[in-house]
């Protein structure tokens, strides 16, 4: 387990490099920012681009663990298909080639002949990345390969990693908005049971340094498997203050609920909202919603398990929680589909959801919202 944990960390280092250097090199970054108008404009180009840094990601994490992990090729699955049609109408399947020269050669498809992007792209795709962590070598957990699979998140909170700022100021340490918020998420969980059991996130935009007009990324991880738990954080303290981080679109009637007790704070990508919670920034995320899916939430659930927390089904969880019932509560898990969803529904966590850390901040906040009766 300690090699798979450290083949994701390097897979995760590697993809936030990527998503570095789609914002630092003009290159790259022009395509992923500018819409051409009048005769020269491609309606799709926008749109596929930012596709195509999703895609790019997802296949190199892909390529680098299925590598050393073979019997997990066929249990690695992501957010994007790779299949990929140019602007020449070219439907291609995005993935590593042998080699640095055969990886350009097919994004120079993909990007309808540009060259200097392509190989741009295929260099940071074939870098030998190490990673000199002793805490990640030390990770003693003896989990059978064979009974994992992995969702991949390559570019979490996506809109703010095209849009996004890097000078946001935090409210409280959480960032309401802009790069910080755009994370790598992987997650490794048991394919019998469906409960996480790894964990990584990666900040790619974690500290930007201004003389060299580049950004430094910051890892985390933790594994929950079979009563043992190792994390790269320390558990944080419980706080009497409670804070609870939402979306900005999170419905009033929610938000109306909770202000009475909590403080509550606002920010983008339900991964970085989950890391919040793993940070100690804020005692839970709360979403009513159906906008999170198993590849959002995989990782980030693994951490906080690691921590002593978890991810629990809202709905489920207050539905039995107003019946008398207190342990054990409805956590997420990631093998099933929803039954009779279809595309990308089959894997939202369509019942909402709590991440937590400390088991009192959640049985607070659900004695909260079981009375309002609202959900």
């Amino acid at each position: 387990m300690a090699s798979l944990l450290q083949s994701l960390v390097g897979a995760s280092e590697k993809a936030a490099r990527i998503a570095q250097l789609c914002r630092q090199e003009e290159a790259l970054f022009s395509l992923l920012i500018e819409e051409k108008t009048g005769p020269q404009r491609n309606r799709r180009f926008l749109r596929d681009f930012k596709t195509l840094a999703d895609v790019l990601i997802q296949e190199v994490i892909r390529h680098d663990v299925g590598k050393e992990f073979p019997e997990l090729q066929e249990h690695i699955q992501g957010e994007e298909s790779n299949h990929f049609e140019n602007g020449l109408g070219e439907t291609l399947e995005v993935q590593v080639g042998l080699t640095q020269q055969d990886t350009a050669a097919l994004l120079s498809r993909v990007l309808d002949r540009n060259q200097a992007a392509a190989e741009l792209l295929a260099a940071a795709v074939h870098q030998e990345v190490v990673v000199s962590d002793p805490a990640l070598e030390a990770a003693a957990l003896s989990i059978p390969t064979e009974n994992l699979a992995i969702w991949i998140d390559p570019i979490d909170s996506t809109n703010q990693y095209i849009r996004g700022r890097g000078d946001v100021e935090p409210v409280d340490g959480i960032h309401p908005s802009g790069l910080r918020s755009a994370l790598v998420l992987i997650g490794v969980y048991d394919r019998r049971s469906g409960e996480p059991v790894l964990g990584v996130i990666n900040e790619p935009f974690y500290q930007e340094e201004l003389q060299a007009h580049r950004w430094q990324s910051r890892y985390h991880w933790g594994m929950a498997y079979g009563g043992v738990t190792l994390s790269s954080l320390g558990k944080p303290p419980s706080q009497a203050a409670l804070r609870v981080v939402l979306s900005s679109s999170e419905k009033p009637e929610l938000r109306q609920a909770l202000e009475p007790l909590y403080g509550l704070r606002f920010a983008s990508g339900a991964g970085y909202k989950m890391l919040c919670v793993a940070l100690g920034l804020a005692e839970a995320y709360v979403l009513s919603e159906a906008t999170t899916f198993k590849w959002d939430s995989c990782g980030p659930h693994a951490l906080l398990r690691a921590l002593g927390g978890g991810m629990v089904d809202l709905a489920g969880a207050l539905r039995v929680w107003r019946a008398g019932q207190r342990r054990p509560l409805p956590e997420l898990t990631y093998h099933q589909p929803v039954e009779g969803a279809t595309g990308a529904e089959c894997w939202a966590n369509h019942r909402g959801l709590v991440a937590y850390v400390h088991r009192e901040h959640l049985e607070v906040l659900l004695d909260t919202l079981a009375a309002t009766k609202m959900l």
